[in-house]
């Protein structure tokens, strides 16, 4: 059934920048049957696993991982871009194709020993996700697994999360398309 979900993901040609394809997922979070439907999935994929808490990267990954957390009956963790959590953080810089950029988590957010599982909307090149994962080792944390709606897989996320020794799922690969 991932074909459904694939067919309710919007394709944006050339944004943010000339030869980009965006694929948007807004459009499969606004179909109740189609949100529904991925939460449905991923629910029956982590039900039943020793985790503690899921961890949302900023922003799209705040939505599906709060309802996933909900369903699961277990608490979210947001990671943020800088300078938006307002208590004591912890940091991590990573590079982007353009510069650097930073994400943050709350330093009392994961305890050592705690079992994490990282949702975010879109894996691409790895970075961002590389960088979450980091921030969860940092404060003692364990990645159970990343997990994705939408793989890209021409631009090597999966490969340079799975090379860090992380266990990677999606639900859909857009592939050069």
């Amino acid at each position: 059934m991932p074909e459904l979900l694939k067919s309710k993901i919007r394709t944006i040609p050339h944004w943010p920048k000339q030869g980009i394809m965006f694929r948007d997922i807004t459009t499969l979070l606004k179909d109740a049957h189609g949100f529904n439907h991925m939460i449905n999935l991923l629910t029956e994929r982590y039900a039943g696993k020793k985790i503690d808490v899921v961890a949302g990267i900023e922003s799209r990954g705040f939505i599906m991982g709060a309802a996933l957390a909900h369903r699961l009956g277990i608490g979210f963790v947001p990671i943020r871009k800088k300078g938006k959590l307002p208590a004591e953080v912890v940091s991590e810089e990573y590079d982007l194709e353009y510069g650097k950029d930073r994400i943050e988590v709350h330093k009392d957010a994961i305890t050592k020993g705690m079992k994490v599982l990282l949702v975010d909307d879109l894996l691409a090149t790895g970075g961002t996700s590389a960088a979450a994962a980091n921030l969860i080792k940092k404060l003692g944390g364990e990645v159970f697994e990343c997990c994705f709606v939408v793989d890209l897989p021409e631009l090597g996320g999966k490969k340079k999360l799975e090379q860090k020794g992380y266990k990677v799922f999606n639900l859909v690969e857009f592939e050069g398309e």
